[in-house]
């Protein structure tokens, strides 16, 4: 399985991105790093910049096409989703894997992305508190869970709240993508 974890140069919430992605390969399977720029990403511990990491692939080099991979994960950290959802070809990118029915997974703050994409309505999902009216306001149902996974639409969408949720996320992740 090849998992895309897509992020902005700057503003990713650190755990958000090393712990699903360590769980992507304990299972088995190849994550990938894709941003909207070349090189590196600046991850954040909370408002502290933390690691840097090599960015594998951009979006613009994949021609926004979720061709080749599996699923989708977006980590949160508030400035990462911030910068995502204001880029056409990082939104496109989004918008493809659900155009393909391809399995997508969304913590923390990531779900302002998946508004932005116009991929929420008639979905439910949960995501850091503040978000629930943005949410609301496209469509979408808010709940306040641990983890969530909906299967209403065209692919399922697997989201949580926040780093204390990532033991459940990378679960109902992995379930998702193994079909275990």
């Amino acid at each position: 399985m090849r998992i895309a974890f897509l992020v902005a140069p700057e503003g990713t919430e650190q755990i958000e991105l090393t712990d699903p992605w360590q769980a992507v390969r304990d299972a088995g399977g190849e994550p990938v790093l894709v941003s909207t720029k070349q090189g590196e990403i600046q991850a954040f511990d909370h408002l502290d910049r933390a690691d840097k990491f090599p960015v594998d692939k951009t979006v613009a080099s994949l021609g926004s096409s979720a061709d080749g991979f599996d699923a989708l994960v977006l980590p949160g950290g508030v400035a990462n989703p911030d910068q995502l959802r204001t880029d056409p070809e990082a939104v496109a990118f989004v918008r493809d894997f659900f155009d393909r029915g391809l399995p997508v997974a969304a913590i923390c703050h990531a779900a302002w992305t998946l508004v932005e994409a116009d991929v929420v309505r008639d979905r439910t999902l949960t995501s850091y508190p503040s978000l629930a009216t943005d949410i609301r306001n496209a469509g979408g149902t808010w709940v306040d869970e641990q983890v969530n996974v909906c299967t209403a639409g065209p692919n399922v969408l697997v989201t949580s709240r926040r780093p204390d949720d990532l033991k459940a996320f990378d679960a109902a992740l992995l379930k998702q993508v193994s079909g275990t």
